[in-house]
């Protein structure tokens, strides 16, 4: 008995040894810094896509939720890399400047900010921006909205819509354009009111902005804004309404018609597996359509007009065929003519400076010279409550 304890305890001993002797491989592990947490539905869209990526491709992750737009940023930023993290991933537009700033600090971990607008001409190998053509999606995301417009304008309404959106920047400017022309696909005569909350992520100033919309006469509400605020408003008043980011069926099951979204799993995936493999990646990447990141939640049939989903899926094609161009000049006017020419601030320097033409073959060309929009065009048929530049 004792020899089998001795023989026993020695096999212990040999097997201790030879893990502590043997290196242990640590896991690839990625950071994630939000502007806010799950209750915004922009911040849940990027945290879904993050958990999902990284599940998926079998890597740790750490979500920072809550970080503003200043310091804290840098600070979370650096502390992930210090953390062992390989890639650092931030949603919000304003987190930009603390990126770079990590990103300098430590050029071996590739920093990846979303919607922002320097990677291509700060040169720096290790920080990438990345944004979709969801342009696009708000266009169909109008068309389906046109749709119900119409429905409404043949039970005597007047084709008026409102749109809640956060700032007056080119992002939210493309996005309610594009929305706008989407719905007028349908419903040439429509028009829309404008305002700004001037922050991302304020119910009780969304809902209020939803309201004087409706107050105003506007029959049908989308956003550029990040919480339930409007939804609400419009399930209190029995107004159609269009989100975005995701469904808001649960809080507004009799008003909500379809929502566009960015999908970000797409890019998550495409940088995690270049950073493993020790690939180049995209200073600057555009997703599509075409690579599943521009998306449609599913349409609520309860609230939308019959054929909806067809004159969706008839736009979607044509987008798909090249054959339709969201921003077609032959489409809008500005100050009663068209546009022939535009230049428009890609490079993005201290004074806005306008330093690239944008418009050829007929269309105005949208995150084609850089992933964030760019369209920041006052199109007749869209009048703007007021402004807010944050």
């Amino acid at each position: 008995m004792k020899k089998f304890l001795a023989l026993a305890l020695a096999l212990v001993m040999v097997l201790a040894l030879g893990a502590c002797g043997k290196k242990q491989e640590s896991k690839f592990k990625v950071g994630f810094i939000t502007l806010h947490d799950e209750n915004s539905t922009y911040d849940l869209n990027f945290i879904n896509a993050a958990k999902a990526a990284c599940e998926k491709l079998g890597v740790d992750y750490v979500i920072k939720t809550n970080i503003p737009e200043g310091q804290e940023c840098y600070e979370t930023a650096c502390d992930m890399a210090e953390d062992g993290c390989k890639v650092v991933f931030a949603d919000s537009f304003g987190h930009e400047p603390y990126m770079i700033q990590a990103a300098k600090e430590y050029p071996d971990v590739q920093f990846c900010h979303s919607t922002g607008t320097r990677a291509h001409t700060e040169g720096l190998a290790n920080y990438h921006n990345a944004f979709a053509s969801i342009y696009e999606g708000r266009y169909l995301a109008g068309v389906a909205a046109g749709m119900k417009l119409q429905e409404l304008v043949n039970a005597g309404a007047t084709p008026k819509i409102g749109y809640v959106g956060a700032f007056t920047y080119a992002e939210v400017i493309s996005g309610y354009t594009s929305f706008f022309l989407g719905v007028r696909s349908i419903v040439p005569e429509a028009t829309m009111e404008v305002t700004f909350t001037g922050s991302w992520y304020n119910e009780a100033a969304e809902k209020e902005a939803a309201n004087k919309l409706i107050q105003n006469g506007c029959v049908l509400i989308s956003q550029h804004a990040d919480s339930f605020g409007a939804p609400t408003a419009c399930e209190t008043a029995g107004v159609p309404n269009v989100s975005y980011n995701g469904s808001t069926k649960d809080v507004a099951p009799n008003t909500y018609i379809i929502s566009s979204r960015i999908n970000w799993e797409p890019y998550y995936e495409y940088v995690i597996k270049a950073v493993q493999d020790g690939k180049k990646m995209d200073a600057d990447w555009t997703g599509t359509i075409a690579t599943g990141s521009v998306e449609l939640t599913d349409l609520n049939t309860a609230v939308a007009a019959p054929g909806t989903q067809e004159a969706i899926d008839k736009a979607m094609a044509e987008l798909k065929a090249g054959t339709l161009h969201v921003f077609d000049t032959a489409k809008f006017t500005v100050d009663g003519k068209a546009l022939t020419t535009y230049k428009a601030d890609v490079d993005t320097d201290a004074e806005y400076t306008p330093d690239t033409e944008v418009i050829s073959d007929g269309y105005f060309h949208e995150s084609e010279y850089r992933s964030a929009p760019y369209f920041d065009l006052d199109i007749d048929g869209i009048t703007l409550l007021d402004r807010n530049y944050g």
